[in-house]
């Protein structure tokens, strides 16, 4: 093994290569979003070739409109090494008012042995020609959520490197103490980051846990399992991790999404699909995406606004504007139709189960690839 993935990628702005764009893309998915000080929309998710392998790219696009009108292949993260593949990106804007883009890379095939999560800094995501920094090699694994800045001032990144049935195995016995959900951490706001602690569980796979900082200063862990959502508790600071089972939360084995609001309250936004709690067949079924509310850090959620039914749903990622809007982008069937939508809600209307903001809505479509599918080549 060559180790591609641990190299430089390239940055790719507004390419003309129709593969790198919607009308030539195949597939396509696995969404993020975040907003700037000055209310710019950026986006991003992944795409290339015909499905999750080598030769995949990130996908940044941007919205200086609200989400009404967005670019096409405003910038790509692509690795020059075909063997290699750039994946699950993250956006997050840190105090600073920076812009991070986090994403995964790994050789031959889906699953190398390590990965590792990189990132790349805009430091003026506002300007009219904003420029990312070089890019940085992080830590091991994946990261698909955004990071938790700490009470403290600290800052957690939830990157996980897989060991489970579903794929490989381990390439790289020397990072045996890393193979789970973990933490790496910085205490310089972005300039180091270190690996702090990690936990284990059954049932775990892929992971992709966020981790929120409860209001008795005790972190709150939540992870994908085969079956549910998974958690565990620390408290100190995420040096180690306690009380590691199951949240009761359902789960149709996909990634979910918790935010702490700006009023203290917490979002969850989950498939509820009410047959996944009697027959287990239904576990895999990803529809019925739901928005909570928790006004008591996560022991009961109130309120359920249905953002989406149908089958072929899944990932949602969201951030809160000063207004109170929250954003919400998610994926719809990701070989087929291929969309990556919007909905953008406020707590009111999740606590009334409806939409009742003049200035909310559901299932905005913000891109959708047209490139020719596999069977018709």
């Amino acid at each position: 093994m060559n180790m591609g993935s641990m190299t430089t990628p390239r940055l790719l702005w507004q390419p003309e290569n129709e593969k790198y764009l919607s009308a030539g893309r195949r597939w396509q998915g696995i969404p993020g979003i975040e907003r700037t000080r000055n209310g710019r929309l950026y986006a991003a998710w992944y795409s290339g070739m015909t499905g999750e392998m080598t030769g995949n790219f990130v996908i940044v696009e941007k919205s200086d409109d609200d989400g009404r009108t967005w670019t096409d292949g405003f910038l790509i993260i692509e690795h020059e090494d075909a063997n290699v593949r750039c994946f699950d990106p993250a956006l997050w804007m840190d105090p600073q008012g920076r812009l991070w883009v986090f994403w995964a890379q790994s050789e031959h095939g889906q699953f190398d042995g390590r990965h590792g999560v990189w990132a790349a800094v805009c430091s003026h995501p506002d300007a009219d020609s904003p420029e990312f920094s070089v890019p940085r090699f992080l830590a091991n694994g994946v990261m698909l959520n955004k990071p938790t800045v700490l009470s403290n001032g600290d800052w957690l990144l939830p990157c996980s490197l897989w060991y489970n049935s579903t794929v490989s195995g381990p390439g790289h016995p020397e990072l045996e103490k890393e193979w789970g959900a973990n933490f790496y951490l910085s205490k310089d706001q972005g300039r180091t980051f270190s690996y702090l602690s990690g936990f284990t569980m059954p049932d775990q796979i892929f992971d992709e846990h966020s981790v929120i900082e409860l209001k008795d200063g005790r972190l709150w862990a939540l992870i994908r399992l085969k079956h549910g959502i998974g958690q565990a508790f620390s408290r100190d600071m995420g040096k180690t991790w306690e009380n590691i089972g199951h949240s009761g939360h359902p789960g149709p084995n996909s990634r979910f999404n918790i935010t702490r609001l700006k009023n203290g309250d917490l979002l969850f936004i989950n498939h509820m699909n009410p047959t996944c709690l009697v027959s287990p067949s239904d576990w895999a079924r990803r529809d019925n995406l739901m928005a909570m509310i928790s006004k008591d850090d996560g022991k009961t959620w109130i309120g359920g606004l249905m953002l989406d039914t149908r089958e072929g749903i899944s990932y949602p990622d969201a951030v809160e504007a000063p207004d109170g809007r929250i954003y919400v982008i998610y994926d719809y069937s990701r070989y087929r139709e291929r969309e990556i939508l919007m909905a953008v809600i406020r707590p009111e209307d999740i606590l009334e189960g409806g939409i009742i903001s003049g200035d909310t809505y559901l299932r905005r479509v913000i891109n959708k690839a047209t490139g020719k599918l596999p069977n018709e080549a």
